[in-house]
């Protein structure tokens, strides 16, 4: 079977609770975000994932990414790697969209980037190791990461431009997988959310 990739966005934070750009500034997850965590883990650990034995794991450094990880029950596998960090959002860090919005009218940071921080082509090219990893991988790997380097990579496994990851919406502590259909890179499912109502 051709390798999946299993995409687990961290949990909630102060700063995604309202709606700040949150890149590597390295904000806490919140008592909900580590409960969200908890049962993201209990879900891989039922069928049909089964704990996910032989798995490959990968988080980002930074804190809210790898406390998810932990709590899922995969920080004894998981390898730090600097191609899961955030978007760096250089002078937007912190900002909302409305706050942005209020200096910079109609601005769509999939179209027009971030002054002071990563370029669209840095962050793509970041999403393009991450998938190439995967695809060479000959089992499933599973990341834990953040929300906009998840949906460039959920667009660059499609083989399409960043800017498709502006139709990906993506929660805190949820799951995805990116695999197959056809022979051709297809979204298994995406942003689910069902283990913290469950």
């Amino acid at each position: 079977m051709a390798p999946r990739i299993l995409l687990a966005r961290h949990g909630q934070t102060e700063w995604s609770l309202s709606g700040k750009h949150t890149g590597r500034t390295d904000v806490p997850l919140l008592d909900e975000g580590r409960r969200g965590a908890k049962l993201l883990g209990e879900r891989l650990h039922r069928a049909p994932f089964d704990g996910l034995p032989g798995v490959e794991v990968r988080t980002s450094p930074l804190s809210r990414a790898r406390e998810t990880c932990e709590l899922a029950g995969f920080g004894d596998r998981a390898q730090t790697w600097d191609a899961l960090m955030e978007f760096h959002y250089g002078a937007y860090e912190g900002m909302t969209p409305t706050e942005i919005h209020a200096i910079r009218p109609g601005w769509l940071i999939w179209r027009d980037g971030v002054p002071e921080g990563e370029t669209l082509a840095e962050v793509s090219a970041r999403a393009d190791e991450v998938v190439a990893w995967a695809r060479e991988a000959d089992r499933d790997v599973l990341v834990f990461a953040h929300g906009h380097i998840l949906r460039t990579i959920g667009a660059r496994w499609l083989g399409l431009p960043i800017s498709f990851a502006s139709r990906l919406r993506l929660n805190p502590t949820s799951l995805s997988i990116l695999g197959w259909a056809y022979g051709e890179p297809a979204i298994e499912s995406w942003n689910e959310v069902g283990h913290l109502t469950g």
